[in-house]
């Protein structure tokens, strides 16, 4: 029965909105509604006073004796004078005579009478006169309500009227309400803010599609080279060919490092899957993999693993650490240092990471988190660096509800720390 009455209350609407379409009809605005409900509200109280005011006229309603009077003497034809209270002349007040009785009698019936026309006439004219003056005032405070409500809804119309015109060119505009601080100065204040984010958003969009296909188009024209030379050449011996495939294999491994780095920040901005994580694991996991490049270049790496653990992707965390490892590794000097550090606070988890080598220049350490950013672009090019991994590093710490900062040292090298919630305590994941 509840699913029969829901559909023909669906059914009900549906068909309310088709007829208003095929009459032709203007859909109801929020300024007609609210200034219908404003003369609704009105007519209702002043319904209400009205009310009020007749049952307390009604009660102490006490027509004039002088007038009542005049009304009676005017129905027996006699002169008002006569029907003043005092008895006759002659006549003793104490033993009145029965004629005079029934005279007064009749007198007194007639006065009764003419009191409750009269009440009657004043109350009927009361409930009439404040009626229309009901009515007046009604109509005007329909005129005011709509100006009021058109007055009350003019940031609506503005921010409607701004939404239809916005598109990637045009989220630079704001609405900048002016008015006291209330509902909507905070509506348009929040509407704002969230054109300011989108203009970000889409500015980032385009500068991160601009570096990545510029990324990936180097490798592959390095590809269409090597092939072309080689094809070229059909007299290319073996040594050649295989300098050929080395420079097409590494140009291949470094389009599959943009597209690893570049599916890793898109997995790092959804919802991550929480399972518990001790970063210290993943830190000596980290070092160890990277090891065979330490020992390559003669790096001295200084472990500090204290228990840190924390609810996270444990993928993406992995991958944190790599970079941070990685990139201490690739940025540093031969026979150099690099220090990998994990500490647990009273509600945070901290990853160090220093590294000496080269000289960052104190205005470039606020970018070294940008995609594609590279303090010396022809070292980071032949290194094989693509520019994304201390972009993913913050990508990763933010979807985690944590932050990322770097620390240029004194003379030389880098020092980055990641902070994230830490978690209660309870059986650490490992798996």
């Amino acid at each position: 029965m509840r699913r029969l009455r829901d559909l023909w209350q669906g059914s009900s609407r549906v068909g309310v909105g088709s007829a208003r379409t095929r009459l032709g009809l203007p859909r109801p605005t929020i300024r007609l509604k609210l200034t219908l409900w404003y003369g609704a509200m009105f007519l209702l109280a002043g319904l209400l006073l009205l009310s009020l005011t007749y049952v307390l006229v009604r009660q102490g309603f006490e027509p004039s004796p002088r007038a009542v009077r005049e009304a009676v003497a005017e129905r027996l034809g006699i002169p008002p004078g006569r029907l003043e209270e005092r008895p006759p002349a002659g006549q003793n007040p104490v033993f009145p005579d029965l004629g005079q009785m029934r005279r007064d009698l009749t007198i007194g019936r007639l006065l009764r009478e003419i009191q409750a026309e009269q009440m009657t006439q004043q109350l009927r004219g009361l409930l009439m006169w404040s009626g229309v003056a009901l009515g007046i005032v009604a109509v005007v405070s329909l005129g005011l309500g709509w100006a009021m409500a058109g007055r009350l809804l003019r940031p609506v119309h503005d921010l409607t009227a701004l939404a239809r015109t916005l598109s990637e060119r045009t989220l630079h505009e704001r609405i900048r309400l002016r008015r006291p601080n209330d509902e909507l100065k905070e509506l348009a204040d929040t509407f704002d803010a969230m054109l300011e984010r989108l203009d970000v958003a889409f500015a980032s969009q385009r500068d991160f599609v601009a570096n990545a296909s510029h990324e990936l188009r180097t490798p592959l024209t390095i590809i269409r080279t090597e092939l072309d030379v080689a094809l070229a050449d059909p007299d290319l011996s073996r040594e050649e060919l295989e300098t050929v495939a080395a420079a097409v294999r590494s140009a291949l491994q470094r389009s599959e490092d943009v597209l690893a780095s570049l599916l890793a920040l898109a997995r790092s901005e959804t919802p991550v899957e929480l399972r518990r994580v001790d970063l210290a694991v993943l830190a000596e996991e980290s070092v160890a993999r990277y090891s065979t490049a330490a020992e390559a270049r003669g790096l001295r790496a200084d472990l500090a693993l204290g228990a840190a653990v924390v609810e996270g992707d444990r993928a993406l965390l992995a991958r944190m650490l790599d970079n941070l490892v990685e990139n201490a590794i690739r940025h540093n000097e031969d026979n150099g240092w690099f220090m990998v550090q994990t500490t647990l606070g009273e509600d945070r988890a901290t990853v160090i990471v220093a590294n000496g080598g080269a000289v960052v220049p104190a205005e470039d350490v606020p970018r070294l988190f940008d995609r594609f950013f590279r303090v010396d672009a022809s070292r980071s090019r032949r290194t094989g660096g693509s520019g994304l991994g201390l972009s993913i590093v913050k990508a990763v710490a933010e979807a985690h509800h944590g932050s990322a900062v770097a620390e240029a040292l004194v003379p030389a090298g880098l020092r980055l720390v990641v902070s994230l919630p830490a978690a209660s305590l309870r059986q650490v994941d490992t798996a």
